[in-house]
């Protein structure tokens, strides 16, 4: 069953979904049923995946780590780039011999992916062993969405194409206790020629700055000190709610929430990034000195066909305004390489800007083609070997700034935020500095959530590492 249809998520719409997730954990008496979910793309997914883990737990089940244990596998999948969707399905193969063993298995499949009505009509003929398909736009029906398939022979597929109202007051089950993410809109009305988000995600759609300041009024209380305000475009926030409200004004708003110490956000687009919220960067002291603002290319031919609306010297002017407000700010990246047509000087152009912006950071993607846009119709697409060879030159060259920047850390002391015991050695605690770089220092555990300072003994091009100031 494929059903696609208009939503307009109302108060009695939730409260309807609150009645499923009762009657789902009233067929789960014994609260003994298990979940996984593997989550793929960008930290909108991993909130979306926080709210998909909060509704399962209210409806009785409980997490598991492996595949085998699990009563219910869920992926939560990102279109974004081709490898993406490829192990998705990859995944979704291997799962058929143990739907087999396990014929009370549910599978469930999620995502941007979903939005695509030629994924939902592959995984429906070809991956039958799958029980539940829905999109983003439904999430917030996954109750309603899992009754029916508890009770249904058939598999249940669920794809909405509208961009509906926002869902407020689902559950969220938050792994980490000192970080958490808090989504401020939804959608993207850029269209860059080679982004498929406007087309799997909708068009803006921007939170009440209320349900957002409430938001992050309970992480405080439960002990979160540090937010990430999440958007396709966050410079963009509440210019659909046509009431005044914009990023800057809800910077300045989460500024004395009691509790909260750090507050992060991400992504910027830099058409949108105005004077007025340099100068809210620079006023509101719990706003982190750190901004990832996609460039994307060098090239202003390129810029043109990406569509993105600025060009190479226009982002210079932005970031020597931000430089002069805001000095010891750390500036990240994206960059696309290999995008369709792009020659040898458009790709100088863009070591060229490297070199001269002198990023801290910078994210490097392969072209990926994505049906649907248009950079992905075009004929001249650049052959895999080229982009690789460039691919690498950038990372070298990125590389050597990145590692120039953190050596002048060497020596000073520097704030983070402890996160707790370090993924790369079990001896030693992590953290950040506002700046977002990765601190590794010897200390107790109980330091987690705690802001300490560090001098800095030792730098590399990913991380830093030091010696705890007592």
């Amino acid at each position: 069953m494929d059903t696609r249809e208009n939503i307009l998520v109302t108060e009695d719409e939730m409260i309807k979904q609150d009645a499923f997730l009762q009657m789902v954990a009233e067929k789960n008496p014994d609260a003994n049923k298990k979940y996984i979910i593997n989550t793929f793309g960008c930290q909108m997914n991993e909130n979306d995946s926080e709210k998909l883990s909060g509704m399962l737990e209210a409806m009785g089940y409980m997490r598991t780590q492996t595949i085998e244990e699990a009563d219910l596998i869920l992926y939560n999948t990102c279109c974004v780039r081709e490898n993406a969707e490829l192990k998705v399905y990859g995944h979704l193969g291997s799962l058929k011999a143990l739907k087999n063993r396990k014929p009370g298995l549910i599978i469930a499949v999620s995502g941007c992916m979903m939005q695509q009505k030629d994924v939902v009509d592959v995984i429906t003929k070809k991956y039958r062993h799958v029980d539940l398909v829905f999109g983003t736009h439904n999430l917030y029906k996954f109750p309603e969405l899992l009754y029916m398939t508890l009770n249904s022979e058939k598999p249940v597929a669920v794809v909405s194409d509208s961009d509906g109202y926002i869902a407020e007051g689902m559950p969220i089950k938050r792994d980490h206790g000192v970080k958490a993410w808090t989504t401020i809109m939804y959608g993207c009305n850029n269209f860059c020629s080679y982004c498929i988000v406007p087309y799997v995600r909708g068009r803006e759609r921007s939170r009440k700055l209320s349900d957002i300041i409430n938001e992050a009024r309970v992480l405080g209380h439960q002990g979160y000190k540090e937010i990430t305000l999440l958007g396709q475009n966050v410079n963009s926030y509440g210019l659909d709610l046509k009431d005044g409200s914009n990023f800057a004004l809800l910077l300045r708003s989460l500024e004395d929430l009691e509790g909260i110490e750090r507050i992060r956000f991400m992504t910027s687009h830099p058409k949108d990034l105005t004077d007025e919220l340099i100068l809210a960067m620079k006023e509101c002291k719990k706003v982190c000195e750190h901004l990832h603002l996609p460039i994307q290319a060098g090239s202003n031919r390129i810029l043109s066909e990406m569509n993105r609306r600025y060009t190479r010297e226009q982002y210079f002017q932005l970031v020597d305004r931000i430089r002069s407000q805001i000095p010891e700010i750390s500036l990240t990246t994206d960059i696309i390489t290999g995008y369709p047509g792009e020659t040898e000087e458009d790709f100088a152009q863009t070591l060229d800007l490297i070199e001269k912006v002198r990023f801290d950071y910078v994210y490097t993607f392969l072209y990926s083609k994505r049906t649907g846009t248009p950079a992905a119709k075009r004929q001249d697409q650049i052959p895999e070997d080229v982009k690789k060879k460039r691919f690498g030159a950038l990372l070298e060259l990125q590389d050597s700034i990145g590692r120039q920047i953190n050596e002048e850390l060497a020596g000073k002391s520097v704030e983070i935020l402890v996160e707790g015991i370090s993924k790369n050695s079990f001896s030693m605690m992590t953290g950040r500095t506002r700046t977002n770089k990765i601190v590794n220092f010897k200390g107790k555990t109980d330091l987690t959530g705690q802001l300490v300072n560090v001098i800095i003994d030792n730098t590399g091009t990913w991380s830093l590492e030091g010696t705890l100031v007592h």
